[in-house]
């Protein structure tokens, strides 16, 4: 009888053994990563061309106008941010030796003060990255509004237009690092292409008699050389994108340090030669006046071609950029959500090993700033999101160069290079401190605002750890 039923039990359980399996098999496909979601990985050309490609961007092409109200002085003030900006990437390139986890911006600071400095970093530099994405899409716009003037009027079509940009771009980064990265390498030759151009042959229409006079303004020379760096410092916001993504880089000791100093440099030449040969081929009144000084130059140079292949530059330029800083806005939250200090859905990951989750909600929040301000006018919206952008992403620099200094101490490695140490880390604090005074003082109260608002989010992410402990 026992045996009987033995044998019964045991046909029914057979009996649901496929079932069993499946759910087993169910189980480990969900719960455990597939052989497809291997970290995808770049290499020096492409994280050297994030760097290039998400500091290059639409500005460069219009600044020139706005610095030559200064006179030639404004030169000065390339150098100096262009020393300034060099030191911070000399800094974020030494850490990134010392410390290889993903981050950049939020991973230095929470090393050296913990985790809620280094969740307000996180937050900061996310917030400055969604709400920037909508001043990039609208900048795209208002390059392609050079070929369809319709656009600087109709607020419908360039939100629509700005907004389809943005989740193409939002689509190709979910499908890996290597296929943003791709698009990267492509726009970032196809955006320098106009700028040499007028650089090169520009040169041949050099006449130093249209170059500005030292100091066109009622101020003193001291006075003005900060408010030209001040202008030109949103120019080389990105150096540190290079640091972000470290987990999908090759060899990221040795690539991020080179692609953060080489990117670095690079594009502080373009910008200061740029500006230079402008000065010397386009009149003064005509250079204050002209909202395309490139395309200007281009054409005198190469007739109308010239123009066009210059404003194609402005729209591929704002295309790298804009595709660079999505790609950000979902690898700072997935760092962060790794550490416990953002909601886990950031750091879940397609097949492509991309974060799709935090993808989607960077890009949503885009969409929401760009709706707000859908009755502004694209200049308006431009320099709305600009002003807000700026403070939140210099703070990071500010507390990494204070982070570079403490890591080094704690990690007894300062003895060996004090000079290297407390005067690099020194000066790239002090850069930061005085890049945010001249951010202005409505700047910095948003910007603070902006930052304190995070808070909650982190009590909650602690209440919730503390819970499951």
């Amino acid at each position: 009888m026992n045996m009987t039923k033995l044998f019964c039990y045991l046909r029914f359980y057979l009996s649901y053994f496929p079932k069993l399996k499946l759910l087993y098999i169910r189980h480990q496909l969900v719960n455990q990563p597939t052989m497809n979601s291997k970290p995808q990985k770049i290499g020096l050309i492409t994280a050297t061309s994030l760097v290039v490609g998400n500091m290059i961007g639409v500005g460069i092409f219009v600044l020139p106008s706005a610095l030559s109200k200064y006179g030639s002085i404004s030169l000065l003030g390339w150098v100096f941010t262009s020393i300034g900006a060099l030191i911070l990437a000399k800094i974020f390139s030494n850490l990134s030796k010392i410390v290889t986890k993903s981050g950049g911006p939020y991973a230095y600071p929470k090393e050296a003060f913990g985790d809620f400095i280094g969740f307000l970093m996180a937050w900061g530099y996310w917030v400055s990255c969604w709400v920037g994405n909508a001043a990039l899409a609208i900048g795209i716009v208002g390059g392609l509004s050079f070929f369809f003037p319709v656009l600087e009027t109709n607020n419908v079509y360039l939100v629509i237009i700005a907004l389809s940009l943005l989740w193409l771009f939002t689509w190709i980064n979910t499908r890996g690092i290597k296929e943003s990265g791709r698009v990267q390498v492509v726009t970032t030759i196809l955006k320098l292409s106009p700028l040499v151009f007028v650089i090169i042959v520009g040169l041949f229409f050099f006449k130093f008699e249209n170059f500005p006079a030292f100091n066109l303004t009622a101020e003193s020379n001291i006075a003005t050389i900060p408010a030209v760096a001040a202008l030109t410092l949103y120019a080389f916001l990105g150096l540190e994108c290079a640091t972000i993504p470290a987990g999908n880089i090759k060899n990221p000791e040795k690539t991020i340090p080179k692609a953060t100093m080489i990117g670095t440099l690079l594009t502080a030449v373009v910008y200061i030669a740029g500006t230079v040969v402008l000065f010397g081929i386009l009149p003064l009144d005509r250079l204050q006046v002209s909202g395309a000084p490139f395309a200007e130059a281009a054409r005198l140079i190469a007739g109308d071609f010239g123009g066009y292949f210059v404003a194609f530059g402005v729209v591929v330029s704002g295309i790298g950029v804009l595709n660079g800083w999505v790609l950000v806005t979902g690898q700072i939250p997935m760092a962060t959500a790794n550490d416990g200090l953002f909601p886990k859905l950031f750091k879940k990951e397609n097949k492509n090993g991309a974060p799709v989750l935090g993808l989607i909600i960077g890009s949503l929040l885009t969409t929401g700033v760009m709706m707000l301000n859908l009755k502004e006018g694209l200049v308006d919206q431009f320099t709305f999101i600009v002003d807000i952008v700026v403070f939140v992403a210099v703070v990071p620099y500010m507390f990494t160069a204070a982070a570079y200094v403490l890591i080094k101490i704690e990690r007894k490695t300062h003895m060996n290079s004090w000079v290297k140490t407390f005067v690099l880390g020194g000066l790239g604090f002090l850069y930061a401190l005085w890049a945010i005074f001249g951010s202005g003082p409505d700047i910095v109260f948003y910007g603070f605002l902006m930052l304190i608002a995070g808070i909650p989010f982190y009590v909650l992410m602690r209440y919730n750890k503390k819970r499951k402990e």
